[in-house]
């Protein structure tokens, strides 16, 4: 039982490169939902093995080093992934950029949202990475976990949003829901990084004291 979160980690490596190559099949509004809604199950299923590694390492006491830095790194994979994809030319709306709208990502999505959850992810797992090297141990904590749990819950329903198309014409309700979540995201990615922000300088500057 000890290998098992282990692999499950690498299983969800293993299903962000399916998901991935699936979702490169889908191009709005000519290609089919059907595309959206195997690529939503795929992600799920890859969310899932987060909650199965993580639940199992706990219970049988097999938390390690590789653990704590490859299981933020597969998070990171399925998850900035997605958000590359769904701000990507795939999900852009032809008629919504013809009219001059604002909001012209059928996703919800735009491209700046993905540079300031990458410049985050980047920063906290420099961090983890230089912590690790002293030998301090720097697993996710309560704030990056909840961030998780909100891409995980968000992402797929981004997904079914754009599968289900309800009013893509005129967008409506759901740009707002859309808005909602992405943004919402967002946000929580950022404050998420600041706990270990933080706790990487009270850990670097203790020994000094």
């Amino acid at each position: 039982m000890q290998h098992v979160p282990n692999l499950l980690t690498m299983a969800r490596v293993v299903l962000s490169a399916v998901f991935f190559l699936i979702l490169n099949q889908y191009r709005y509004p000519i290609a089919s939902p059907a595309i959206l809604w195997v690529a939503m199950a795929i992600y799920i299923i890859a969310a899932l093995t987060d909650i199965a590694d993580g639940y199992l390492a706990r219970k049988y006491k097999v938390e390690s080093t590789f653990g704590r830095v490859m299981d933020p790194f597969a998070d990171k994979v399925l998850n900035i992934g997605a958000f590359i994809y769904l701000a990507g030319s795939r999900f852009v709306d032809p008629a919504a950029v013809e009219a001059g709208k604002f909001f012209t990502m059928i996703s919800g999505v735009y491209p700046w949202m993905v540079v300031v959850i990458l410049a985050r992810e980047l920063l906290v797992t420099g961090i983890r990475g230089e912590m690790e090297g002293r030998g301090i141990k720097f697993g996710a904590n309560i704030f990056g976990k909840l961030k998780t749990l909100l891409q995980c819950i968000g992402i797929p329903f981004l997904i079914g949003i754009v599968a289900v198309d309800p009013n893509a014409e005129g967008r409506g309700f759901w740009v707002y829901v859309q808005w909602f979540w992405a943004y919402g995201i967002v946000i929580t990615t950022v404050l998420s990084g600041i706990p270990y922000v933080r706790n990487a300088y009270t850990a670097v500057k203790k020994p000094a004291e």
